[in-house]
């Protein structure tokens, strides 16, 4: 009876909890590996000698009271004998020590990485210079944020004697037939892998990295792709933010800045009626019903629209802009949601915002509804005017004329840098 009331003065010790903690022993474990020590103490016949000793003096009193602690080291060997992995509990702490993010992609880490990042806005020709590089390399990767962009350029390096292959979420597209690897492969930025070499990676669209949702795909790839030559590509307000996790791997930042090819200009006057539409006009919505009532309001004018939004197939999403970029097609007007701000190359004459708010989801799960971002109208208003299409010279506006003073507020700010 006095072993076992000591036996659980020992258990309840603050002290002995906390040192159990210290070696690998939350609660449940501790509980655990007290119930078989107190067990093997009772039932066992033969307690080892050191054991035994101990024992007798604290029931007989020999020792000062509280130096039960004295059964920690025993408690400690007989808890190592059932849970054999607290003897690895230091190498795990050591794998599992998460704070340094570059230490998890050794392979990245084993060669020494060029790093190149160009910067620019919208239709400044960034990516185009990067893609040139990717097509001239033995082997490459390109990482982008939309399946869309992943297809165009499997499609654009195939086309060009490049063999390459499609990995997305939905479909993996060899381009040899036997489905041997080609050595460029273009993804979507999810599916990238960090285990094989490649001369040269594209990043696309870097500044999605402060994305709550998709960012940490941006980080894996800046951190672990293993490829000699990295291309970076996304607005100038990513660049303090690559420069200093870069800094975090002991790599430079080589930064080379796009200005935009073709004028953009912001009009003085909102279209106000769908009468008003011409020939190269894009509606963007940012919402279903609206790109459902606008286009049925074109429609009913007896015009013909294209629609994209984000949840249409890409199949889908690419014939419609195949129809409105077609000079020869009777359709001449597109109503898209942002979906548009990436990706596609569409011959877009004028933006026109349907409104400038736009419902999202906080961090909390909540909905509401808000102004959009600098960031996103540059990206939206700049797809107007493409470089190389038949409209040179982009226009952008307002549905509503309450909203045109405010787009142009926007436009003018400087994008806060990536925090």
């Amino acid at each position: 009876g006095e072993v076992l009331k000591n036996l659980n003065k020992f258990y309840k010790r603050k002290e002995i909890q906390r040192l159990g903690a210290e070696n690998g022993l939350d609660a449940r474990l501790f509980h655990q590996a007290f119930i078989s020590f107190r067990k093997y103490i009772m039932e066992s016949s033969s307690v080892s000698a050191d054991l035994h000793i101990i024992l007798n003096d604290i029931c007989c009193g020999f020792v000062p009271p509280g130096h039960v602690d004295d059964l920690f080291p025993f408690f400690l060997r007989h808890a190592k004998q059932i849970f054999p992995m607290l003897d690895c509990m230091d190498d795990l702490r050591k794998i599992s020590d998460l704070r340094l993010p570059p230490n998890w992609y050794p392979d990245a880490r084993a060669i020494q990485r060029k790093i190149i990042f160009h910067a620019g806005p919208t239709n400044s020709g960034k990516t185009y210079h990067a893609i040139q590089r990717f097509l001239s390399a033995k082997s490459g990767i390109y990482c982008g944020p939309l399946k869309l962009l992943a297809h165009e350029i499997f499609q654009k390096s195939n086309d060009a004697n490049v063999p390459c292959d499609l990995v997305t979420g939905e479909e993996r597209l060899f381009a040899n037939e036997d489905s041997r690897q080609a050595p460029h492969v273009a993804c979507t930025i999810e599916m990238c892998s960090t285990n094989t070499p490649y001369e040269v990676a594209v990043i696309d669209e870097i500044q999605m990295i402060r994305d709550p949702a998709r960012g940490w795909a941006w980080t894996r790839a800046l951190l672990g792709l293993c490829a000699e030559e990295i291309h970076v590509c996304g607005e100038p307000a990513a660049i303090d933010l690559v420069t200093e996790l870069m800094y975090t791997t002991g790599e430079e930042v080589e930064v080379r800045n796009y200005e935009r090819l073709t004028p953009l200009t912001v009009l003085d006057y909102a279209l106000e009626s769908l009468d008003n539409l011409r020939a190269g006009d894009c509606i963007v919505c940012f919402s279903k019903n609206d790109i459902y009532s606008v286009s049925r309001q074109i429609e009913a004018r007896g015009l013909e629209c294209a629609v994209i939004y984000g949840s249409l197939p890409p199949g889908t999403k690419l014939e419609q802009a195949k129809k409105f970029n077609d000079p020869d097609d009777p359709c001449k007007i597109l109503v898209a949601t942002d979906a548009i701000g990436m990706g596609l190359n569409l011959c877009i004459r004028r933006i026109i915002f349907n409104s400038i708010v736009k419902p999202t989801v906080n961090e909390k799960g909540e909905k509401e509804i808000d102004t959009i971002s600098t960031s996103q109208a540059l990206q939206i208003a700049g797809r107007a005017g493409r470089f190389g299409s038949s409209f040179k010279q982009g226009e952008v506006t307002t549905m509503h004329r309450d909203d045109l003073a405010q787009l142009k507020e926007l436009l003018r700010e400087p994008v806060p840098p990536v925090q």
